[in-house]
């Protein structure tokens, strides 16, 4: 418990407890969370020693402060249109991964507070779940929200809700929520049985909802197009890999088996989850737990192969800045390095466990190497590069300070109650030359370009926007050199 952090979203942003009052925050969650039947629990935080709590409907969710799941580590507000399975993905693989007992033993020991603030991200799934053929895909219309620049406690823009059934498929969304569950199911195996029962048996649903009604979702939900998806064969073998990794089940090692296996891919993203599938199958060959035969043992090869690239040894290597940063494309660059910097700790802890290495065409890679490779790019991340700037807000001297996030950078409603409107809030605060009123602490933002050059601007989105999907795979690699 003493290493655990607890994030809390606030009206001036996100804020972190030190450990006494996460202690307190703790056990009076923990209280009202039972007395009131697993409703989702609000916060009114300040920095003062006072904390209410509140138990209020899911869905109600855009016009006060929440105790959000770790996924949201800054900009929760602004890029969170598809990503929320992916981002609790990427949460719950750290959290399943970097326990402290031995390697894929099949349930997770992490402290208990780490297992319960996953379980808000669960419990939303679950409730969209509504039919084992229905999921609520999407709320509000991304064009309308675009249109406005205003705190979440004043927006206006439409709430409407989106849903994926058998006649309007989402077999991506379907699929990577069925990961999602699925991972969390080993996450709270022991701490509560009963609820990872209930997980896998949404997650299974949902498996076998992408596969009879295939199709990608933003082809069914017009107004999903922010987040366009490319396909849907990464997201139902990232399912299926999570469920054999869950279950043991024959029926999931089958669809591997048989399935598209991806080939060597070029980034690890909300779009594309091959690498990420193809580095689980090689933890589960390297452990024993499937033979490395036929499918399996390429889906293996393919992403081992992904992590030679990554680090520079292999056919097809991933583009460096000048200053050493790794490098995929201009808009929110640092998304692709944090999660490949993920399956690279992911599998550094199963090479190291395995006493083995990565063979690749420019040589050995050990999990010795891995890890300095992962820390440099951390570094570079934190502060270490041309422009020494950290790209996590709120950590080191030198961070933006103008970022790309409605509710940092308009003043707080319990400073100012004053109506911030759709249009007015861009003339008074989007185009506003002074530092955001409201630190975003720990968001990270899209990053420098391909010669390590930055602009904090607000109007710099490119460059300047916080998205939870940049953090969620962080937190797993800060574990991994947490425990390095």
């Amino acid at each position: 418990m003493a290493n655990s952090l607890l994030l809390l979203m606030d009206y001036d942003g996100l804020m972190t407890l030190d450990h006494f009052t996460f202690n307190r925050v703790y056990k009076e969650a923990a209280r009202i969370l039972h007395k009131e039947n697993s409703e989702l629990l609000l916060a009114k935080l300040s920095l003062s020693d006072t904390v209410n709590l509140y138990p209020i409907h899911y869905l109600k969710i855009s016009s006060v402060p929440i105790i959000k799941m770790l996924k949201s580590l800054g900009g929760a507000m602004e890029v969170e249109d598809y990503n929320g399975p992916y981002d609790a993905q990427a949460m719950l693989k750290g959290l399943v991964n970097y326990h402290p007992t031995n390697e894929f033993n099949g349930e997770a020991t992490q402290p208990s507070m780490m297992v319960m603030t996953t379980g808000w991200g669960t419990d939303y799934f679950i409730k969209a779940h509504v039919q084992p053929n229905v999921f609520y895909a999407q709320v509000g219309d991304g064009d309308a929200d675009h249109q406005c620049w205003m705190r979440p406690e004043d927006m206006t823009t439409p709430r409407t809700s989106y849903k994926i059934d058998p006649s309007h498929p989402g077999s991506d969304l379907a699929g990577e929520t069925a990961a999602a569950l699925a991972a969390a199911s080993l996450a709270f195996k022991r701490t509560d049985p009963k609820y990872a029962k209930l997980l896998m048996s949404h997650s299974w649903q949902l498996f076998e909802f992408a596969k009879s009604h295939q199709g990608k979702y933003s082809d069914s939900i017009p107004q999903a197009h922010f987040y366009s998806s490319s396909g849907f064969e990464d997201e139902l073998v990232w399912a299926a890999a999570w469920i054999y990794r869950a279950t043991k089940n024959k029926y999931a090692l089958s669809y591997l088996q048989s399935a598209n296996t991806g080939g060597t891919r070029s980034a690890f993203s909300w779009d594309d989850k091959y690498s990420g599938a193809q580095i689980l199958v090689g933890q589960l060959i390297e452990l024993g737990f499937v033979s490395g035969q036929g499918n399996m043992g390429t889906l293996k090869y393919q992403g081992e192969q992904f992590l030679c690239n990554l680090v520079g040894k292999g056919n097809n290597n991933v583009k460096r800045t000048p200053g050493g940063g790794l490098y995929w494309m201009p808009q929110n660059d640092l998304q692709y390095t944090t999660s490949a910097l993920f399956l690279a700790s992911t599998y550094a802890k199963t090479l190291k466990y395995k006493r083995t290495s990565l063979r690749c065409n420019g040589g050995y890679v050990s999990s010795h190497d891995l890890v300095s490779f992962v820390k440099y790019q951390v570094d570079y991340i934190l502060g270490n590069n041309p422009k020494r700037m950290s790209y996590m807000v709120g950590y080191g001297p030198k961070y933006p300070v103008k970022v790309h996030h409605r509710g940092a950078s308009i003043v707080s409603i319990k400073k100012d109650k004053r109506l911030v409107t759709c249009q007015g809030g861009f003339n008074a605060w989007f185009y506003n030359k002074s530092p955001n009123p409201n630190v975003l602490h720990g968001a990270i933002v899209g990053g420098p370009d391909q010669n390590d050059n930055y602009e904090d601007s607000r109007t710099n989105f490119d460059q300047n926007e916080a998205a939870t999907a940049n953090t969620a795979s962080f937190v797993g690699v800060l574990a991994l050199l947490a425990s390095s």
